[in-house]
């Protein structure tokens, strides 16, 4: 739905819906350079570990599309070095370090027209991350509609605000409405951004899909009074090589609630949010936001 378009690409223009506006205004920010799509994911305008990943790579692609390279060793050379100033912009989320990684390979494997292999690439890039999104909602949905639940929890946005398109853990949702396996899905406000209530809200208001918003603090309570509830499904900016997982804060309380409430806790991401370098959790970086965010944001 184009409601739901948050990344708009036609090379050689990128155009992100800016998240920070919504659910008031929609309005999208063109993306020309590099600095422009670093802003864009540092400050929030586009978040969610996949898009952030596709906005780095069509960011660059729009620049280089706007150059005039002196030859093949000069396009390499300009594209690795933006490469490494784009994954400064937000650290916890993997998608962007592998993806930056699988490009760098790119450009150096060409033994011709640099410029146009990486353009390419970056737009396999977009084409594949739809794909994983709807692979996961159509094994997700299979996955929770066999717990004979009707109802399930989510946290954040992981939904095509999140992505390049369907949602990862919104995307499960999305196809089990649509499977008929779902009467009702609860989402927190995901405090301090309130991704959920401004976010989620907005896809799944869009989507006409039957909804309640829950206060963040409200989730054990929600989950001792409607045993429906059969399951928490979120997303994840970082999987360890054991599992651990690196998410919106407020994953983990959610993550304890569902244990001690016999409930099914899901982690719905891409294999590019798979980090196999770090053994466990502990070597995820946490990225620390501005205090602002919780002392005036509303």
């Amino acid at each position: 739905m184009d409601c739901l378009q948050a990344i708009k690409w036609e090379r050689p223009r990128l155009a992100i819906l800016n998240q920070l506006l919504l659910p008031h205004r929609r309005e999208y920010v063109e993306i020309t350079t590099c600095e422009q799509a670093h802003h864009a994911i540092a400050s929030m305008q586009t978040r969610g570990a996949p898009a952030i990943a596709i906005v780095a790579a069509l960011g660059l692609a729009a620049e280089v599309c706007g150059m005039a390279f002196a030859g093949d060793a000069e396009a390499r050379a300009h594209i690795r070095q933006r490469l490494a100033y784009l994954q400064t912009s937000r650290p916890t989320a993997v998608n962007l370090f592998e993806a930056a990684g699988r490009l760098a390979a790119v450009v150096d494997a060409a033994e011709s027209d640099v410029a146009a292999a990486y353009v390419a690439a970056a737009e396999r890039m977009l084409e594949a991350d739809v794909a994983d999104n709807r692979a996961i909602g159509r094994w997700g949905s299979e996955y929770l509609g066999a717990l004979a639940g009707d109802k399930v929890l989510t946290h954040c946005n992981t939904g095509a605000l999140a992505t390049a398109g369907h949602g990862t853990a919104l995307g499960i949702v999305r196809d089990m409405w649509r499977a008929g396996q779902l009467a009702r899905v609860f989402f927190t406000e995901t405090r301090p951004y309130n991704q959920g209530a401004r976010l989620t809200a907005f896809e799944l208001a869009c989507e006409a899909i039957p909804a309640t918003l829950v206060c963040d603090s409200a989730v054990s309570a929600l989950l001792r009074a409607d045993p429906a509830v059969k399951a928490v499904v979120v997303g994840a900016d970082r999987v360890a090589a054991n599992g651990d997982t690196a998410n919106k804060i407020g994953t983990y309380q959610l993550a304890i609630a569902a244990r001690f409430h016999g409930r099914a806790f899901v982690v719905a991401a891409p294999s590019t949010s798979i980090d196999l370098a770090l053994r466990d959790g502990a070597g995820i970086t946490i990225e620390q936001r501005a205090p602002d965010e919780i002392t005036a944001a509303s």
